[in-house]
């Protein structure tokens, strides 16, 4: 029988390492609602109410807590990398604003340029107080509190529960 070829053992290998490398692929996915820039292009301030923008775009993400009830739809593009954390690398934010009537103000889009990226320093947050070891934790209460039974009344001295 022959031996096989020093080009196909090689070839066997890439093959081999392009099935490894292809699953190592980010994985991307969607969160929220899918942003339908037709049905966004309908709305019309000072024709549309609530009923026809929860008909056309369909039920908010959220409604605003305070002041008018604004609608807000939020749509997100999440990947993650093989052995990573997932990272957002879309995001939009539609807003639409109603008058106290209840008709359409205005529709606001926004994007990753309003979001804060922040950077916490160490791992740990500082608290106030004292640093208090094992030893302190486990037996620190013994004796802080008068013990049990032994309340700070006198007891009463005359027949009735009162004393009397």
């Amino acid at each position: 029988m022959r031996e096989v070829g020093p080009k196909i053992r090689t070839a066997g290998m890439a093959l081999a390492l392009v099935a490894l490398v292809g699953g190592c692929a980010s994985i991307r996915d969607h969160r929220g609602y899918l942003v339908d820039q037709t049905l966004l292009d309908s709305i019309q301030p000072g024709v549309d109410n609530r009923l026809s923008v929860e008909r056309s775009l369909g039920r908010p993400t959220f409604v605003s807590q305070f002041g008018n009830e604004d609608y807000y739809y939020v749509s997100q593009i999440v990947k993650t990398p093989p052995f990573g954390r997932p990272r957002t690398s879309e995001e939009t934010i539609l807003r639409v604003r109603f008058d106290p009537a209840g008709n359409v103000v205005a529709v606001d889009k926004r994007g990753m340029e309003q979001v804060a990226r922040i950077s916490p320093e160490g791992d740990k947050t500082d608290t106030l107080g004292r640093h208090r070891s094992l030893l302190e934790d486990l037996f620190g209460n013994i004796g802080a509190v008068g013990a049990g039974g032994m309340g700070g009344t006198a007891a009463p001295s005359g027949p009735g529960p009162n004393g009397s």
